[in-house]
């Protein structure tokens, strides 16, 4: 494969006239961050805020002109609106507007226009990282498909993206018009991740916008479609990723990971929180690494304390949904890129999975706020 040089690239932007036809994209400085990785190339253009929607044409005709070189297979473009501050600020309009809130949502869910072909998408998330999260992701989406259901994964999280581990992917996923991406399947699931486009190791050192936009980017141009459900591993912690998803396509719920911990629990609240202050239905709660039986003699462990999760559900009105021990046999198949609910079917863990996952698809159809669910425990 011939070698892709940022200087080709370069050079092949600088035939593209700016915003306003005059100049080029390079020469006013608005290409940036240019990462290539084997075929795939990946740059941002920086564009006002104000005229973000009308740039489209400008990142279709870059991402094109990139794709034209020798040893390119496909290109990943992004724009990152960003605004300037004090007079550049300015409107073009003579009379003032009332400023608007910040994290202000859509103003309803009809408001905000879904993904063609997917029926509901579900957010799963937590308050801080190292909780499990992204296991319960994808056991929760594997549980999902073992239920009958048409299911996709997306991995949100940007900067830490566990998913093709954890299912096992590697390569890079095709294009199917120069411009939609085929997901990667596995288990009988879609799934797309940034990893796919990025080597494992590789920082993806981004600001805000790129972040945003490319969650944009890896919802409305991906070939989803038929799903009954989407579900959206996000990033830990409540920022642009959440925001993005809020705010861009009608969320049907969260679910919200946690231990029993009680650290855990305080960005846990924080997260629900959050999901409530951007209306987004707050699904329910799942506690992970719960608790711990001994293989030798089935002793009971509660590492990290124990109930924290379902009394705080109790304590914020939301369903508790189940309990997921600290068991090596998720780790191990996690590692191994072979989830339990895929690989032990038939084990009691992944009956936890399905379980809950069953209870995430009872509140999707009948809408958020269902009641709390019975408890689930292996003995």
């Amino acid at each position: 494969m011939p070698t892709i040089e940022r200087d080709a690239i370069l050079a092949r932007l600088a035939t593209i006239p700016g915003p306003d036809g005059s100049g080029d994209i390079v020469s006013l400085g608005l290409v940036s961050d240019i990462v290539v990785n084997g075929g795939k190339v990946m740059f941002s253009i920086t564009v006002d805020a104000a005229r973000a929607g009308a740039m489209e044409p400008l990142r279709a005709r870059a991402a094109e002109a990139v794709k034209a070189l020798p040893g390119v297979e496909s290109t990943l473009v992004i724009l990152t609106a960003e605004r300037k501050g004090g007079a550049g600020q300015a409107s073009a309009h003579s009379h003032p507007h009332p400023p608007r809130a910040p994290a202000a949502p859509a103003a309803s869910a009809s408001g905000k226009p879904g993904i063609p072909g997917v029926g509901a998408i579900v957010a799963v998330a937590s308050g801080k990282g190292g909780v499990g999260k992204s296991t319960t992701a994808v056991n929760l989406a594997l549980g999902l498909a073992a239920n009958g259901l048409k299911v996709g994964l997306l991995d949100a999280d940007i900067y830490g993206p566990s998913v093709p581990r954890l299912l096992g992917l590697s390569g890079k996923p095709q294009t199917q018009d120069g411009r939609t991406l085929v997901p990667m399947q596995a288990f009988g699931i879609k799934a797309m991740s940034m990893g796919f486009l990025v080597e494992e190791d590789t920082p993806m050192i981004w600001r805000g916008p790129m972040v945003m936009s490319a969650l944009t980017q890896m919802l409305r141009e991906v070939a989803w479609a038929p799903l009954d459900i989407l579900v959206v591993d996000m990033p830990p912690g409540t920022g642009d990723a959440q925001l993005t998803m809020a705010q861009q396509v009608p969320l049907a719920g969260a679910v919200i990971v946690s231990t029993p911990q009680d650290l855990a629990l305080i960005d846990a609240r924080k997260g629900l929180g959050m999901f409530r202050k951007v209306n987004v239905p707050v699904l329910g709660i799942v506690e992970n690494m719960s608790y711990f039986l001994c293989p030798e003699c089935g002793t009971r462990s509660d590492i990290f304390g124990h109930g924290g999760a379902r009394h705080e559900a109790e304590k914020l009105g939301v369903p508790f949904l189940g309990e997921i021990p600290l068991e090596l046999a998720i780790r191990e198949t996690s590692d191994a890129g072979t989830p339990i609910v895929a690989t032990a079917p038939d084990s009691a863990h992944a009956a936890v999975y399905r379980t809950i996952a069953s209870r995430i698809a009872a509140a999707v159809a009948g809408g958020a706020g269902a009641k709390p669910a019975p408890r689930i425990v292996i003995e």
